[in-house]
C-alpha cells in the first residue's frame, strides 16, 4: 500500500511540475550520498525532497528509508560511494552530488553562489580539484570550465572576470590571446572606476562577472564564505554548492558539496546537476574545448611554460642604470614577475623600481621613459596588450 501511495504522490508532483514549468521530458535523475554530513541525514532528506519538488528525481543513498524518495541503502561512506559509482556506470543516475570525490588532475569544480551585494548568480571557477599542477595554466583552463558551466545553465554569453590574485595578469594575457585567435571570451568590467577585467574584492560581492576565475584553493575559500557568511560559518545556507567536476574528455557528472552544507544548498546542488543535464553540458564542453584548441590553447600553454623555463635558465645579475626620479607608474605586471620585469628594463638601460599601487603591483619609471618602458615590457611578455 505504501509503495502505491508513493507512486501516486510522485505522479502528482510530476504533474504539478509540468504545469508550472511546461516541461514534459524525462526528469533528470541525480543521486545524493547523505552520509558524512555534519548536520545528519534529516538535513540530507530535507534537501532531497526540496529538489524533488523542483523537478529532480533524487536517488537517496544512506541509512534512511523515505517513501517519497528512491532509496539505496548504505551503512557507511565507502558503501555509499560504491553505490553511487554503480548507479552512474549503469546509467540509472545521470549524475551525483557527494561530499568528496577523487577527481583526476585536469578536472576541477565550478561553484555557484548568490553574491550578497546585489543578489546576482556568480560561477566561481574553480572551487575543488586541480585543473593543472601549474597555477597559471590551471587558471586559464578554469576560465573555459566556468564558461561551460554557465552556458549549460542558460547564460548565453557569460561575462568573465579574473580575481585579483597571483597569476591574474598572466591569465588575462593568455585569455586575450585566445580571444584574438577566435575563441569567444566576453570579458567583464570591474565596477570600480578604473575598470578592467581583473576584479577587486568589491566585484566579488556585487557579482560584477557571471564567471569569476580563480585558483581552486582561493575559490574554495570564497565559496565557503559566500555560502555561510550569515550563519557564523558552521552551516552553509546559500547557493548551489561547489559544483560539477569539469575537464577536457571528462564525462562523469559529479557535483561536490561540503559536510557543512545545509538542506537548501543540497537542494541547490541537485538542481544544478539537473540543469547541466537539461542543458546538455557534455555537448557544450566538447564544443568549447574544440573552439579553445582551435584558437591555440595548447600552444599558448606550452609557450608560457617554455618562456618561464627560459627566464629561469638565463637569469643573470643585472646592474641598475643611474637612479632617476620615477613618477610614472605601469600597472598590469604579475606580482611574481615584478622583479624580473624591473631587471629586464635595466638591461634596456631604463631605470625602474618596483612598487605596489592600490590596484596591485606596479613598475615605476621616469615620465620620459614611460612609453618606452611599457613597449619594452609588452615585447618581453611581462605586460599584456
Amino acid at each position: 500500500m505504501g509503495n502505491i501511495e508513493n507512486i501516486i504522490a510522485k505522479t502528482f508532483v510530476d504533474m504539478a511540475h509540468m504545469l508550472e514549468t511546461g516541461e514534459t521530458g524525462r526528469r533528470p535523475k541525480i543521486a545524493l550520498t547523505a552520509l558524512g554530513s555534519e548536520h545528519g541525514e534529516d538535513n540530507a532528506v530535507e534537501g532531497a525532497l526540496l529538489a524533488q519538488e523542483k523537478g529532480v528525481d533524487v536517488i537517496y543513498i544512506g541509512t534512511r528509508q523515505e517513501d517519497r524518495l528512491t532509496c539505496v541503502q548504505a551503512s557507511n561512506e565507502e558503501e555509499a560511494h560504491t553505490a553511487m559509482e554503480k548507479l552512474i556506470l549503469s546509467g540509472e543516475a545521470d549524475g551525483a552530488v557527494t561530499m568528496h570525490y577523487p577527481f583526476p588532475i585536469g578536472v576541477s569544480t565550478v561553484g555557484r553562489v548568490v553574491t550578497p551585494g546585489q543578489g546576482r548568480t556568480m560561477y566561481i571557477a574553480t572551487t575543488t580539484g586541480t585543473s593543472s599542477t601549474d597555477r597559471i595554466e590551471g587558471m586559464i583552463k578554469n576560465a573555459i570550465y566556468g564558461i561551460i558551466a554557465a552556458k549549460a545553465c542558460g547564460v548565453k554569453n557569460p561575462t568573465v572576470g579574473i580575481a585579483n590574485i597571483d597569476g591574474a595578469r598572466q591569465t588575462e594575457a593568455a585569455l586575450k590571446s585566445l580571444q584574438t585567435n577566435g575563441y569567444e571570451v566576453n570579458f567583464a568590467s570591474s565596477k570600480r572606476a578604473d575598470g578592467g577585467c581583473v576584479m577587486r574584492g568589491n566585484d566579488l560581492l556585487t557579482g560584477a562577472a557571471d564567471v569569476m576565475i580563480t585558483d581552486s584553493l582561493t575559490g574554495n575559500l570564497l565559496i565557503k564564505m559566500l555560502s555561510a557568511f550569515n550563519t557564523g560559518g558552521s552551516y552553509e545556507a546559500i547557493g548551489w554548492g561547489y559544483g560539477p567536476g569539469i575537464g577536457e574528455g571528462y564525462d562523469r557528472l559529479i557535483l561536490i558539496v561540503s559536510r557543512a552544507s545545509g538542506a537548501a544548498v543540497l537542494s541547490g546542488a541537485l538542481q544544478y546537476g539537473a540543469e547541466l543535464i537539461k542543458g546538455d553540458y557534455r555537448k557544450i564542453a566538447e564544443a568549447e574545448f574544440a573552439a579553445a584548441n582551435q584558437a591555440g590553447l595548447k600552444t599558448i600553454l606550452e609557450s608560457r611554460k617554455l618562456s618561464a623555463k627560459t627566464a629561469e635558465a638565463t637569469a643573470e645579475v643585472v646592474k641598475a642604470p643611474p637612479k632617476e626620479v620615477v613618477t610614472a607608474s605601469i600597472a598590469g605586471i604579475e606580482v611574481m614577475d615584478l622583479e624580473d620585469a624591473v631587471c629586464a628594463l635595466w638591461k634596456e638601460g631604463i631605470y625602474a623600481e618596483s612598487g605596489m599601487g592600490c590596484t596591485g603591483p606596479i613598475i615605476l619609471v621616469s615620465q620620459d621613459n614611460a612609453e618606452k618602458a611599457a613597449a619594452s615590457l609588452k615585447k618581453s611578455g611581462y605586460l599584456g596588450e
